[in-house]
This record gives C-alpha cells, sequence and structure tokens, in this order.
C-alpha cells in the first residue's frame, strides 16, 4: 500500500474520480491512513466502494454533489456534506478554490508508446480539476482503456504512481421491467429521428435507449454514456450525422456500463470530454435538436421537479439534469422528465415536493412522462398543467390529487 504522508499534509483537500473510475487502491489508502495524516476534506461523486457503507475515519470530512451510490448511506448517517450545484458548475468552483482541490487521486491507461496516459472513461469533472491541483496522484491500471477527445498527461505530472490490474467497477443496475419499457415507448415517441439525446443512467433509463433502435441519425452528448447508447451505435440509429457540432460524435464526460461496453470503446465513434465542455451553456445552446431525457423522484402539481431528497436522505444530485433541461428546453427540441408512478412513498406526482427541493423549475419541463401517458406542458396555464400531470399519475390517486388541486385553487 502506498505511503500517503509524503504528498498529503493535514488540512488538504483532496478529489478523486467516480464510478468506474475511482482509484480505489489510493482512496482505500487515504481510508486507512487519513487518521495518521490529520483532518482532510474529501470530494467525491458516485462511488460503489463498499468502504463508504461502513463507518470512516474520524478525521475525514466527505463531501459531494449529492448521494449516489454508497454515499445514500454517508446521508442517512449524517456523514455527508452536499454541495448543491449544477454540473457545470464544478470546473468553476475548483478553479475558485471552493472545493477540496489540493491533492488528487486518478486511475489511468497504462501509457502509450509516447509515454502518454489517458484519463479512461471518467474525464469530466476530473480533466477540470487537475490544472487546480497542488498533487497528482495516480493508479495505473492495465485495464483502463484509452479513451479520445481529452489531452493525455506524461507519467512525470504525478508525485507517485501504483501499478494495478483490475477490472474495472461495472454499473450495477436491475434489467428494465415492463413499466421501464412502456415509459421508454413513450418517451421514444417524443424523440424525431435526427434529435441529440441527453439520457441518464439506470434501468429506465436503458429502457427508453432500447425502445429508439427504430430511429435514425440520432446523436449523443451527454454526461454519462451507458451500454445501450453503443447498442443503438451499433443498430445504425445513432450516427451522429445531423448534429450541429460534433457531427458523427458521441460526446460524452464519462462511461458506466459493463466490462465489455468498456472493452470495445475503442471502436466507437466516443469522445470523453471535460464537464466544462459537455454541460457548458454556450455548448449546449448550439445544439438546437437538443433532447433531454431525465428522471425524478417526484414531480409537483406546479411541474417542478424533485430528483435529490427523499425521507430526508439524499438519494440523487442535481448533477446535469438542470444543465441539460433548461438547454433543451430553451434552444433545443425539449426537455423530458421520465419517472414511474408509483413509488414505494406512493405517488410520485405530488400536491407538493415532499422532499423539500426543487432540482428542475416548472419553466424548464416540457413534459413529464409515467408509464399512463405523456403530460406536454409548454405553453399551458398552470391550472391545465396540474390536470395534465393528475392524468398521468397511477389512478388509485388521482382522485386525491383533484382535491389538492380544488384546495390550491387560490394559488393555481
Amino acid at each position: 500500500m502506498l505511503d500517503l504522508t509524503p504528498y498529503i499534509r493535514p488540512g488538504d483537500g483532496i478529489w478523486w474520480g467516480q464510478a468506474g473510475a475511482e482509484p480505489e487502491p489510493l482512496v482505500n489508502a487515504l481510508l486507512d491512513q487519513a487518521d495518521s495524516i490529520g483532518p482532510v476534506r474529501a470530494f467525491m461523486g458516485l462511488t460503489w466502494n463498499e468502504r463508504f457503507a461502513a463507518d470512516l475515519p474520524d478525521s475525514l470530512t466527505v463531501m459531494s454533489y449529492g448521494g449516489l451510490g454508497q454515499l445514500r448511506r454517508l446521508s442517512r448517517r449524517g456523514s455527508l456534506q452536499v454541495v448543491p450545484c449544477n454540473y457545470s458548475a464544478l470546473p468553476r468552483l475548483f478553479a475558485r478554490g471552493l472545493l477540496p482541490g489540493d491533492v488528487g487521486l486518478v486511475q489511468v491507461s497504462a501509457p502509450d508508446s509516447a509515454g502518454l496516459v489517458s484519463l479512461g472513461i471518467g474525464v469530466e469533472y476530473v480533466a477540470d480539476a487537475l490544472p487546480h491541483a497542488r498533487t497528482l496522484i495516480a493508479e495505473v491500471n492495465q485495464r483502463m482503456p484509452r479513451t479520445a477527445g481529452a489531452p493525455r498527461l506524461p507519467l512525470s505530472a504525478f508525485a507517485a504512481t501504483v501499478e494495478t490490474d483490475r477490472p474495472l467497477r461495472e454499473a450495477p443496475a436491475r434489467e428494465p421491467d415492463a413499466v421501464d419499457r412502456a415509459i421508454g415507448a413513450l418517451v421514444a415517441g417524443l424523440v424525431d429521428d435526427g434529435d441529440t439525446l441527453q439520457v441518464g443512467v439506470g434501468a429506465l433509463p436503458n429502457a427508453i435507449l432500447a425502445a429508439l433502435s427504430g430511429h435514425t441519425d440520432l446523436g449523443v452528448h451527454t454526461g454519462m454514456i451507458t451500454d445501450g447508447v453503443l447498442d443503438l451505435v451499433e443498430a445504425g440509429a445513432v450516427t451522429g450525422a445531423r448534429k450541429e457540432i460534433d457531427q458523427g460524435l458521441v460526446i460524452t464526460g464519462a462511461a458506466l456500463g459493463s466490462s465489455a461496453m468498456y472493452d470495445k470503446l475503442a471502436r466507437f465513434p466516443v469522445e470523453f470530454r471535460p464537464a466544462s465542455y459537455t454541460h457548458h451553456p454556450a455548448v449546449l445552446a448550439r445544439l438546437r435538436s437538443l433532447v433531454a431525457v431525465n428522471s425524478a423522484l417526484e414531480v409537483d402539481l406546479l411541474g417542478q421537479v424533485g430528483a435529490e431528497v427523499a425521507g430526508g436522505v439524499h438519494v440523487g444530485a442535481v448533477g446535469g439534469q438542470a444543465d441539460f433541461s433548461r438547454a433543451a428546453s430553451l434552444t433545443g427540441a425539449r426537455s423530458v422528465i421520465a419517472l414511474r408512478s408509483e413509488s414505494r412513498a406512493g405517488s410520485t406526482i405530488v400536491p407538493a415536493l415532499a422532499g423539500g427541493v426543487v432540482t428542475t423549475g416548472r419553466a424548464d419541463v416540457d413534459a413529464v412522462v409515467t408509464e399512463h401517458g405523456v403530460a406536454r406542458l409548454t405553453g399551458c396555464t398552470v391550472g391545465e398543467r396540474a390536470r395534465r400531470l393528475i392524468a398521468v399519475a397511477a389512478p388509485r390517486y388521482r382522485e386525491s390529487l383533484e382535491r389538492s388541486l380544488a384546495e390550491q385553487e387560490v394559488v393555481l
């Protein structure tokens, strides 16, 4: 195990990549050594590292842009500090020193013939944080693919490295069920041939991607890609031929999927770009064909979207939802929110957001889709929006939602 004490000082801020790009051997070394180093703060994103399901060192403060993966457990225990922000804001927050940034831990590919390493499947905020770190430490993983789109780095950029040959983490996801597939078919009906897609990750987004297999000349510009995107490229549905920018290319910041997907990335026209490109408002404004498809925990009768908090626990994030939803609704084609009509807590179409947090404002949502239909909201009055949302709620909740609507009549 690498001794981190020569590189990390008491009081330092540390960041690292997320999901399959998380440099777990380095992160685990930090967890083991944090108490001997002194108080440190850490910024991280989505993690599947089981170490974060257990108690953490007292000297370590964990920060994130949301409660994703194992971080939900930290939030439940009150051990996670969330920085609510749009994903597009992360580059600026690192540049201004508002996020932990003294030391960066990264997972990179093996060097190429020129001695340069790639950030692989996790370019996103990592590439934007790199220039502001005092010290960089790398896990050089023989199985991390070399990807195109972001500058490569010489090994001399790192104060220390560790060599590994381990499989990348695969995204844990359930298979889409009949409800997911029904929603996917409805969302596909809102997508025209030639549109450029932003789609999230998970079972429902996978069902949406599968439902698009009959489309032609689709483009992709998104924060994260999954197996479903490459399936559409293989099927000929995604060509990027009609994109206003980056024609012929799938643009993303990260990949979250299966090992088979990681292994074949190099054969596809996929470029990995930093968050300062993938989520930048000026870049998204050039995509006039942009269709943003995002998920949610709940939508209220005003059309406001909650995707972050459930039962007082951070289980999601603002992430790129607000960035893409606003761009798609304002300068692109359309902004879609897709969600199942029911959750364990009850109806997901609600009189008021139970989580108490608005992730995406009502003016940035063009349509809400459940398995019961499509609520088209653009150009509708407040009252009509509410009635359309009730029409796509689970049938057993519609009467109570109608009563709530009547009680809110003065406001509506």
